[in-house]
């Protein structure tokens, strides 16, 4: 069916119907315009009626970030980890977003030196919003990060502020949605010398691959390739520490930066 002939079934004009489609102009959709565009299309399931129905009231609520001075891209990271059941993410130079300390964030942000000030504290703000998405009372999301091992023996923002750092991943991979690895400096080469990633799994949604470089943010959603990261971070799960050892260097190198 073409959108002329579908736009005539719901009495709109044809550009609405686009527009609807394609999330552009502002333009939302009615729960009448579902219904009807069900119907039209030939679907029956009540359930899934119900979800879509769902799904297009949750989006008129903003979202928590969205008052935020973001960076292009970032909004979407985000509504997707809010969304998220599960999160794997492999960092090798930095803790993970949602991991930072607001001191430990204030200082990656700031080494940038492309922020004004009022966006740093919004980036900050952002990471403290995405580390409650971890302890939030309802379907907490789950998280397995792996990390290298430089990670934790960088200053970032000086002794204090890394031994703070380390006490507060020690804390969070104590909780039982939060897995956390350290791939140690003994291992010469491993999968993810090719950059940080994330993966998105969600309950009735394909994956989603986020990819962060200075270049822009890449989200990859064909088959192929979220198959080719799921791979990659299994076989970084294989290379690094187990949680319990990964935590005792952890531990180990906080009381190092203890004065």
């Amino acid at each position: 069916m073409d959108l002329d002939a579908a736009a005539a079934e719901l009495d709109c004009h044809r550009s609405r119907l686009s527009r609807i489609e394609n999330g552009r102009g502002g333009a939302v959709a009615k729960p009448s315009d579902v219904e009807k565009l069900l119907e039209l299309y030939g679907v029956q399931d009540s359930t899934r009626l119900a979800r879509l129905l769902a799904l297009l009231n949750d989006s008129q609520k903003p979202g928590w970030w969205e008052s935020l001075e973001l960076p292009p891209g970032l909004d979407a990271l985000v509504g997707l980890e809010t969304d998220a059941r599960k999160e794997s993410t492999f960092e090798p130079l930095l803790v993970p977003g949602p991991l930072q300390t607001p001191h430990y964030a204030r200082a990656v942000i700031n080494a940038a030196r492309t922020h004004r000030p009022d966006d740093v504290e919004d980036l900050v703000q952002l990471r403290e919003g995405r580390l409650q998405l971890l302890t939030r009372s309802d379907n907490p999301l789950e998280m397995w990060a792996v990390i290298d091992e430089n990670i934790i023996r960088r200053p970032i923002g000086g002794a204090e502020t890394r031994r703070q750092q380390l006490r507060h991943l020690l804390e969070l991979g104590a909780l039982p949605n939060v897995t956390l690895q350290l791939v140690p400096f003994e291992k010469e080469s491993h999968p993810g010398l090719g950059g940080s990633f994330s993966l998105l799994e969600f309950e009735d949604d394909p994956a989603v691959v986020y990819v962060d470089s200075m270049a822009g943010n890449l989200y990859l959603e064909k088959e192929r390739d979220v198959r080719r990261f799921v791979r990659a971070f299994d076989l970084l799960k294989a290379h690094a520490l187990d949680p319990d050892d990964s935590a005792a260097r952890i531990d180990r190198a906080a009381k190092e930066s203890t004065p």
